[in-house]
């Protein structure tokens, strides 16, 4: 079955998405997408992108998104990196700023791409776990390693840290590069993007997928000193020159600069997942403090996997993972009330 395959694809052991399904009248609770449309101007945005100029190369620095994401963010165009989606702006990172002979850091618990990267540029990791509560272990991040990672806020867990966190992985580990990946920023927690001036090993990493609705695009961006994206530059350039299509880059900048929708939209997410919250727990779920658009939650005497399989039974789908340590958890996207409301229903028929 792996005739020709280099040893390297051999070893991989690939992500594994969450479940996109083809069959009608499912309420899609399991990979983290916008339960709203995506601002009207940045589907105008779309519509005029999508004409006569589909025959030329797109721009390949991405220099109108970059300008936005700039302007909104208080940096220069230069410390702006766009991506086909952040998972790409991850992967040229691990590949721009961390070596093998050293190890990169991250949490026990935290976005499963990490280790996947490491393992398939040959790298080498050390997976810190978590604390009893699932906060992170700062602590064991601190000093004599190769790299940090950090997801802030956590997924899967939607913990956020606070920014004096990040700035204690800054200043004990200064010979290094720290990445912090913001996909879920904006609903709650706050953002390194501040600190970017004065630690020129922070790279910070955001996406259009989430707050903005773009997932369906593929549109993700690094911030840091312009030392740092020229690294990322450089990787781009010895892999694919143009990642970022004329159409996404249309979509992304006009979402971008549309903060009115954008605002809005977070609130509307943020008030529905805290409501939500509210209810599981006067079910008797457990709940963790979330600083997403999502909720990480367990209830006593159940699995997760039979959580899971008794609400795709129903019709709902969410996410669950087969890791001991976070086995009789599940993550539930934030829909819309109605779906969070049906969500709720499945879940009192469930546990009575």
């Amino acid at each position: 079955m792996k005739e020709f395959w280099s040893g390297r694809i051999r070893a991989a052991t690939p992500y594994v998405p969450g479940e996109q399904p083809r069959e009608e009248g499912l309420i899609k609770l399991n990979t983290n997408e916008c339960p709203y449309p995506p601002s009207p101007k940045a589907l105008e945005a779309i519509r005029q992108a999508a004409g006569e100029g589909l025959r030329r190369y797109p721009d390949p620095e991405c220099l109108g998104l970059r300008q936005a994401i700039a302007w909104r963010e208080g940096l220069r165009p230069e410390q702006v990196f766009c991506s086909n989606g952040s998972d790409e702006a991850l992967a040229f990172a691990f590949q721009a700023f961390f070596d093998p002979e050293r190890e990169v850091v991250f949490p026990r618990v935290t976005y499963s791409f990490y280790p996947v990267y490491t393992r398939y540029f040959g790298l080498r990791c050390r997976q810190v776990p978590m604390n009893p509560d699932f906060s992170t272990p700062v602590e064991a991040l601190l000093g004599n390693n190769g790299g940090v990672v950090l997801c802030n806020p956590n997924a899967p867990t939607g913990i956020a840290v606070g920014l004096d966190v990040v700035e204690r992985l800054l200043q004990a580990n200064p010979d290094v590069v720290v990445i912090v990946d913001e996909a879920y920023v904006d609903f709650g927690a706050d953002s390194a993007v501040p600190l970017i001036g004065r630690y020129p090993n922070l790279l910070v990493v955001q996406t259009a997928s989430k707050s903005r609705a773009l997932a369906g695009l593929r549109v993700g961006w690094a911030m840091g000193s312009e030392n740092l994206i020229a690294a990322l530059r450089c990787v781009r350039d010895s892999i694919n020159s143009y990642p970022v299509d004329r159409i996404a880059q249309a979509g992304a900048q006009a979402a971008v600069e549309d903060e009115a929708y954008f605002q809005e939209l977070c609130r509307k997410v943020s008030a529905t997942r805290d409501w939500a919250a509210r209810a599981l727990r006067e079910m008797g779920f457990i709940v963790l403090e979330s600083k997403t658009n999502f909720l990480f939650l367990s209830r006593p005497g159940w699995t997760g996997k039979a959580l899971l399989d008794g609400l795709r039974s129903r019709g709902i789908l969410v996410r669950w993972w087969s890791d001991p340590s976070i086995a009789d958890w599940l993550r539930v996207t934030v829909g819309t009330d109605e779906e969070m409301q049906a969500l709720l229903r499945a879940m009192a028929e469930l546990v009575g």
